[in-house]
């Protein structure tokens, strides 16, 4: 589903810190940083995951599985190119700091 490389990857691309996701997707930071800490495949409760990886969407990051065609393969996460909006709700948990 999302590994911890692509959490925190993501969390970069976004210029977020654990907290503002933590936010951003209604759980808390000690959640986000079990996730983070995670091995390979992010472990936690489903609803949690999905929590994230919802959050992490409607802020426009797109994740990429590791079956997906690349040049190189492997898994990752890019910003959307229609991400200005997601930007903005990133932004706005920013602001709250």
């Amino acid at each position: 589903m999302i590994t911890a490389s692509q959490l925190r990857a993501a969390r970069a691309l976004l210029k977020l810190d654990q907290r503002q996701l933590a936010a951003l997707a209604g759980l808390s930071v000690p959640t986000i940083q079990r996730m983070e800490t995670s091995t390979d495949l992010v472990r936690g409760q489903v609803d949690s995951l999905m929590k994230v990886v919802t959050a992490l969407n409607l802020a426009g990051i797109e994740l990429i599985d590791q079956g997906a065609d690349s040049l190189h393969g492997g898994c990752g996460v890019r910003l959307k190119a229609e991400a200005s909006a997601g930007r903005s709700l990133a932004g706005a948990v920013q602001a709250r700091r």
